[in-house]
């Protein structure tokens, strides 16, 4: 979990169910699922010959959640990577992957957290596999994607909002 709490009006649910119970926090996978998955080769087949250089690849990872109900969230992890120039990509790939999630003894204060760091910890091997798949089968290496530190994400988007908040005030 994080050191960082949201604010109330940030939590998209309760997740509570049991809270104060003694229990230990759970977090339990209903689901996981590909939303969308799409994949471009725009200069195929040149783009398939040997390379002089490696080219640049940049890779977004974003996450969301909504609830589902009081104690079920789904959380999608977004993850796109395109390689070469922006104006002129070898290739082009985004995933949207989700998982429904039952929390168990989460007090309100830390769900958010829980969601935001933990649901995309949980689905980032197999979002990885899906994008190293794509690319692999686009004809180029496969696309493995360094593990990526969901909590320090969290903060940062954390700090931004606060900060984008209190510039608007």
């Amino acid at each position: 979990m994080s050191d960082t709490s949201s604010s109330p009006d940030a939590q998209p649910g309760s997740g509570a169910e049991g809270a104060g119970t003694g229990q230990p926090p759970s977090i339990r996978v209903l689901a996981q699922y590909t939303k969308d998955l799409s994949f471009e080769n725009p200069k195929a087949p040149a783009s398939l010959q040997q390379q002089q250089n490696s080219p640049q690849i940049n890779i977004d990872v974003n996450v969301a959640a909504r609830a589902l109900s009081d104690a079920d969230f789904e959380v999608t992890l977004k993850l796109e990577a395109r390689a070469g120039e922006s104006e002129d990509p070898l290739f082009h790939v985004e995933l949207d992957y989700a998982g429904i999630f039952r929390l168990q003894n989460v007090p309100n204060e830390h769900v958010h957290p829980f969601l935001l760091i933990e649901g995309p910890r949980l689905l980032f091997p197999f979002a990885r596999q899906i994008v190293a798949e794509a690319t692999r089968n686009g004809g180029f290496p496969p696309l493995m994607i360094d593990p990526v530190d969901f909590a320090a994400l969290y903060r940062r988007n954390l700090a931004q909002a606060q900060n984008s908040t209190a510039t608007t005030n």
